[in-house]
């Protein structure tokens, strides 16, 4: 589809780099510009008190847009591993505790199934969108990525828990995928092409312009 219309910024509601530049990647041929709240000096709190990532995912949406007046896209995502009763889950990027690396979450998950076979290390990647819009509805959109908890790290690609979530199809780890690779399979990437559908009815519509000018205030007190 070809859009003439001026670029549009949405708002990512995370300070992670490493979802900035996967979500930018991902919605590169839409005329929107993916910027994070730390672009735009945003410290919002956002406590994840969600029973759900839907939940969670809203919270963030809409804490951001309150505070930049920009359309925002909030991301709640996980690790559901089945012989550890879908744990991680919503847990997923506090594993190991508060201020534990992306290295620290993944040999804690190694060493909680130290001796499980490989049949039963099944497990999914499951990313939840929230979309809220300036003077409109909130959308969510859902996203998985079936495979299993590897045996040991491999790639170096990647963030989170990438090095140690094998895919059967591609006979590796989400570490050892390129960037455009990954892009094609992941929970994230499938997320997104449900949102895709929203974000196209608004850009094609003008529905997302009125937030392209509104002030972006500056908060204080958000570390996630």
């Amino acid at each position: 589809m070809c859009y003439h219309r001026p670029v549009i910024q949405l708002l990512l509601a995370t300070h992670n780099r490493g979802k900035l530049a996967e979500f930018s990647s991902l919605l590169r041929d839409l005329p929107i510009q993916v910027v994070g709240a730390g672009d735009l000096g945003l410290l919002v709190p956002v406590e994840e008190s969600g029973a759900t990532y839907g939940e969670n995912a809203q919270l963030k949406a809409e804490a951001l847009l309150h505070a930049s007046g920009l359309p925002t896209l909030g991301d709640d995502s996980g690790l559901e591993v089945d012989a550890l009763n879908g744990a991680p889950g919503l847990h997923s990027a506090r594993y190991a505790g508060h201020g534990a690396s992306d290295r620290d979450r993944w040999q804690l998950l190694l060493a909680r199934l130290a001796g499980v076979p490989w049949q039963k290390r099944t497990a999914r990647f499951r990313c939840v969108l929230a979309l809220a819009v300036p003077g409109g509805a909130t959308h969510t959109v859902e996203g998985t990525c079936e495979g299993f908890i590897a045996l040991e790290p491999r790639g170096e690609k990647g963030f989170g828990y990438d090095p140690v979530f094998f895919l059967p199809g591609q006979q590796c780890t989400m570490a050892q995928l390129t960037s455009e690779a990954k892009n094609q399979i992941s929970h994230r990437a499938n997320a997104v092409r449900a949102l895709r559908r929203i974000l196209e009815s608004y850009v094609a519509a003008g529905g997302l312009m009125s937030a392209r000018q509104a002030p972006v205030p500056k908060a204080e007190g958000w570390d996630a």
